[in-house]
């Protein structure tokens, strides 16, 4: 990998891209690598990350230490902002009015003009209701198209609302393109650095059902999307395998075994996972060794 020391004391992995995948609060393990490499200096020129992978690299791409993790897990203590109540007053799993309105506007200020002077890229992953396909979004300058994008990457189906995008229809990224390892080489970076929050191994269990005709009737190719993103998952698992044993890409993954679910609120589980992360963080190098 070739490096670049900067001024501000950071290295630049300027020929690699970072990847983020999304798992809900399975995120803070990648909330602990983050933080670990903004203590060790450690910056990319493209990142791109889906779903919960989205949320917690604009912590990252703002220089914003510990952000993620007081927002993921000391605010979840306190606000409870995760649960089944909220699917009657917001028609949503989560609040996302605290998450993104009240969290980056007053409660923990996102520090929009550092991520706005930023020379690094940052893409965020959704999914288009009306193709199905995965969109790639970036945003330098509008706060408010910045937070549309990052929750439409965050709205997970059946339990989040659609959430519009210049006005089209948006979905988890994670549908259409859960590790998007394949866009960031087309982008033009073949090393890549993927945070991952599976143990390696992991494979969705194929269910036969599908999703119910009265549900998204009028996106069809949103359900043909749903209806085979398990497959599709499994198969870009296999890929970053592929890639991680041939030396091609490098892929950051909790070791031991996740009890951290996609709504996890035990806070001593996600306390733990953080911390595996930032330990995990730490053993990497861009050798590819542990240290």
């Amino acid at each position: 990998m070739e490096t670049m020391e900067r001024k501000d004391n950071s290295t630049l992995f300027s020929d690699t891209a970072l990847v983020l995948e999304g798992g809900g609060m399975r995120g803070v393990f990648t909330c602990g690598v983050l933080d670990n490499f903004m203590d060790r200096g450690i910056r990319f020129p493209y990142v791109i990350g889906v779903s919960a992978g989205a949320c917690n690299g604009l912590s990252y791409m703002s220089g914003q230490r510990g952000r993620a993790k007081f927002s993921n897990i000391d605010l979840l203590a306190k606000y409870h902002y995760v649960g089944f109540k909220y699917l009657f007053t917001q028609r949503n799993i989560m609040d996302f009015d605290l998450l993104f309105h009240e969290f980056p506007n007053h409660i923990i200020p996102y520090d929009y003009e550092a991520y706005f002077r930023s020379p690094y890229r940052y893409v965020m992953v959704t999914t288009n209701c009306l193709t199905g396909r995965a969109e790639y979004f970036e945003e330098k300058s509008d706060p408010d198209r910045l937070i549309d994008i990052v929750k439409a990457s965050s709205s997970l189906p059946f339990v989040c609302p659609i959430t519009p995008v210049d006005g089209v229809p948006m979905l988890d990224g994670g549908l259409a393109d859960s590790i998007p390892v394949r866009h960031a080489m087309a982008e033009g970076y073949s090393k890549c650095v993927v945070i991952l929050t599976r143990n390696r191994g992991y494979r969705k269990t194929i269910h036969g059902s599908k999703v119910p005709p009265f549900i998204y009737k009028e996106y069809p190719r949103l359900k043909v999307t749903i209806n085979r993103r398990s497959r599709l998952y499994n198969e870009q698992l296999s890929e970053v395998e592929r890639l991680e044993d041939e030396g091609k890409i490098q892929v950051i993954r909790p070791i031991k075994p996740i009890e951290v679910n996609r709504i996890e609120r035990n806070i001593d589980k996600l306390n733990a996972l953080y911390e595996e992360g930032y330990q995990c963080g730490a053993a990497w190098n861009p050798t590819g060794q542990l240290i």
